[in-house]
């Protein structure tokens, strides 16, 4: 999957440089593991927010493209999108590849941890329906101005430990962070589920073109 999204990413003309956060003591595995010349290799750290930072040292652009190899359908065109959203408005801090919610979205009073999308403190009672038609689920590609991302890193070390993306940082440091619409495929391979549908999708497509 890292290697689809290098590929994707490869096809930017405006990527420069590609840094990869792995797991501490993989770096070897995965420098050598066919990913090409042009790749650095980091080690990742505990939290998500901490294998930011620890890529972030690499970095000495003005923007800066956050995305989880988790979603191996990205193509060059949306990762293209987005940098032309961020770029196009220079008061803007970060823009987003996003979905929009088409379930209906429930609200409890506690916390639902599931195990294979089985509800194992239930029963839960709902609390309230939120509005599907001003909610986005969040993607990736994310790209920021480095600044203002490295800035919100460093500005509540909790909030970031706790984080599951950086828009949520940038959001919280008070900036601005646009929308792109993206499509659904761009899909994060979480289950087993979502394994087996990557793999029929990107079966059919060319690399970098999912």
């Amino acid at each position: 999957m890292v290697e689809w999204s290098i590929e994707a990413l490869r096809g930017v003309d405006s990527v420069g440089a590609i840094v990869v956060a792995v797991p501490p003591g993989h770096e070897q595995k995965l420098g050598g593991g066919g990913v090409g010349d042009g790749v650095g290799v980091v080690a990742g750290g505990a939290t998500r927010a901490q294998s930011v930072s620890n890529a972030l040292e690499v970095v000495g652009t003005e923007l800066v493209a956050i995305h989880d190899a988790a979603r191996p359908l990205v193509i060059t065109d949306l990762i293209e999108q987005v940098v032309a959203t961020l770029v196009a408005d220079p008061d803007a801090n970060g823009a987003i590849a996003a979905t929009p919610i088409t379930d209906t979205i429930k609200q409890s009073g506690r916390l639902a941890i599931s195990d294979a999308y089985r509800v194992i403190n239930s029963p839960i009672e709902v609390e309230g329906t939120l509005d599907r038609g001003r909610l986005w689920a969040a993607q990736t590609p994310q790209v920021f101005r480095v600044a203002a991302l490295r800035a919100a890193l460093a500005a509540d070390p909790e909030r970031a430990a706790a984080a599951t993306d950086e828009a949520m940082l940038v959001e919280a440091a008070g900036g601005r962070v646009l929308i792109h619409p993206s499509p659904p495929e761009n899909l994060k391979v979480t289950t087993p589920l979502d394994l087996k549908l990557a793999e029929l999708l990107l079966g059919d497509a060319p690399a970098g073109a999912a």
